[in-house]
């Protein structure tokens, strides 16, 4: 999606700078921060995103703290655990979650005007684990219309339908409309 910029895309990891501290109240704070702090690592422009699941019983739990729902050190298989032990006697057609993806560009650092996109893709919680992809809550997210859990779509699949893949297309075409200004 980003290649009509044609942009070299380097993850922060190569840059070997340290991750940023995630200590916003919403998605596109610690997308916002993510983003700050890979460009101010490199200065060079910087993408930043995050994202987590929300489980409507729930009041939208695991939310923001979707990586470590059952501890700092809590493995996907924990967390997943933990979130079925949660919706034990939750009903399957109360079972409504979704994940969401905040994305956020900047230019530079302190960039005034980010570019922020955001998307969203609902589904339920099934009460099992199910297929051998992905990561995450992927093997317990069941996606309306492909009629299998996230986990076992293809990737070619999930890049097309994800809140990942929303967000970063949403993003690809407020940069390209901002180039043409």
């Amino acid at each position: 999606m980003l290649m009509p910029f044609a942009w070299t895309v380097r993850a922060q990891s190569e840059w070997n700078i340290n991750e940023a501290v995630e200590d916003g109240h919403s998605f596109i704070e610690n997308a916002l921060i993510k983003a700050r702090h890979a460009s101010r690592g490199t200065g060079l422009a910087a993408i930043g995103d995050d994202s987590g699941l929300l489980v409507d019983a729930l009041g939208g739990v695991p939310g923001l703290y979707s990586a470590r729902y059952a501890g700092e050190d809590a493995s996907d298989k924990d967390n997943n655990q933990k979130l079925l032990k949660a919706l034990h006697e939750v009903p399957g057609s109360e079972r409504t979650a979704y994940f969401y993806c905040a994305m956020v560009f900047v230019r530079h650092a302190d960039d005034p005007a980010p570019l922020i996109a955001t998307g969203k893709w609902s589904g339920r919680i099934l009460e099992q684990a199910r297929g051998e992809c992905g990561f995450g809550y992927d093997p317990i997210f069941w996606v309306p219309g492909s009629e299998c859990s996230s986990a076992e779509l293809s990737s070619e699949a999930k890049n097309k339908l994800s809140h990942r893949a929303q967000a970063l297309s949403t993003l690809a075409a407020q940069m390209k409309n901002e180039s043409r200004d």
